[in-house]
């Protein structure tokens, strides 16, 4: 079976770690060979070079570049792949004429967030309209996202984000990232997320002042894209400034998240945050904004706590009771990691995307439509 995965860039994200968890494991089964094609030469996830795999590059000249098309429909004729795999809405776009003309199975994976305005003002929802009707497939990382695109069910389907373990093996030690950082308080709070319109950054700052004003023994981290911007900085005053580490985005986040004592992640909306799966497999206790896929991850009051969106009186609130109680936060840590562990695998999450590709070839309905099949019998 030959696949050709399609994306926007090769960031430091959710959906392109994991798609590269996923070629990983797929270059292992001799069933299966595929190419890539992104639409930005900047490559952060430089793992994917030892893959060895074919990377057509398709860069836009303009916003609307229409020889996007037609360069990514001479991609598929010469490749000839079964299936197109791709993992947002730009480019669940530009593969719906190649999809069309070709007759190539179209698996669309850009139900990665769960957005409050689910209305024609939403860019992302609008195009979903559009690309929903030419996929054979939906496939989103939770159910609530696919409730929120409204996406049709008989050809919708819940692949949660896997975790692979193996990226714990690796682990800086704790000490050498606290003198890299040049931090000397015993308490160490984090957020890994991009800073953007998307991520509440301000409400964890201003829960990180709140406790700041009772105690000086904490230092907070933020790690992620545009962190350490100058529109970051200036949500921070001065004369706490020392307390916090903007750090940007960073490789190897798993040694970083190994220091914290909380893991924090304050969102508007979400779908399955990265940052949450990698909290709970370093048994790190997680306080997060709730709604959106967060609630299928996180157990409230067993692996974390659940806070309401902009409030950073009560975030501070369940933050001081992790840091107060810390054989509780243990004990959540472990819980998160088990539940991880069970729900959360890597080996679920290739299992589950074979079994939809294999059906997608295989098992066709007289309409000519995918057959969908529950995803929790699946396996």
């Amino acid at each position: 079976m030959k696949i050709l995965f399609f994306i926007n860039g090769i960031y430091l994200g959710g959906k392109e770690r994991r798609m590269i968890e996923l070629m990983k494991e797929l270059k292992k089964m001799p069933q299966f060979s595929f190419e890539l094609v992104v639409m930005n030469d900047e490559i952060n996830y430089t793992e994917i070079h030892d893959l060895n795999i074919k990377i057509h590059f398709l860069i836009r000249k303009t916003k609307k570049d229409f020889s996007i098309f037609s360069n990514f429909y001479k991609i598929c004729k010469e490749y000839k792949p079964d299936i197109i795999h791709c993992w947002d809405n730009m480019t669940a776009i530009y593969s719906i004429p190649s999809r069309i003309l070709l007759n190539i199975k179209l698996v669309n994976g850009m139900v990665v967030d769960s957005p409050l305005q689910q209305n024609v003002f939403n860019k992302n929802w609008l195009r979903a309209r559009i690309c929903f009707r030419f996929s054979d497939i939906i496939i989103a990382n939770s159910k609530s996202g696919l409730s929120a695109y409204n996406a049709p069910k008989q050809k919708s389907a819940v692949i949660y984000n896997g975790y692979n373990f193996n990226r714990n093996n690796n682990i800086i030690d704790k000490d050498n990232i606290r003198s890299q950082l040049k931090i000397t308080t015993p308490i160490i709070i984090g957020m890994v997320a991009t800073f953007s319109e998307y991520k509440d950054y301000k409400t964890y700052y201003n829960a990180a002042k709140i406790i700041l004003q009772k105690r000086n023994d904490l230092t907070f981290l933020a790690i992620g894209n545009n962190t350490d911007s100058l529109a970051s900085k200036e949500l921070i005053n001065d004369e706490i400034k020392n307390h916090f580490r903007l750090l940007g985005k960073e490789s190897g986040i798993e040694s970083f998240i190994n220091i914290f004592d909380v893991g924090v992640l304050a969102t508007f909306t979400e779908g399955i945050s990265n940052s949450i799966l990698e909290y709970m497999a370093m048994e790190k206790p997680v306080v997060a904004t709730s709604g959106g896929g967060t609630s299928e991850i996180l157990l409230d009051n067993k692996t974390g706590f659940l806070v309401k969106a902009g409030d950073p009186e009560i975030l501070a609130q369940k933050i001081e009771y992790l840091i107060n109680n810390p054989s509780i936060a243990s004990q959540m840590g472990k819980n998160g990691k088990e539940r991880v562990s069970q729900l959360f695998s890597i080996d679920q999450m290739i299992k589950k995307y074979v079994f939809y590709y294999n059906g997608l070839i295989n098992t066709i309905d007289t309409s000519g439509s995918f057959k969908n099949i529950p995803i929790e019998s699946a396996l």
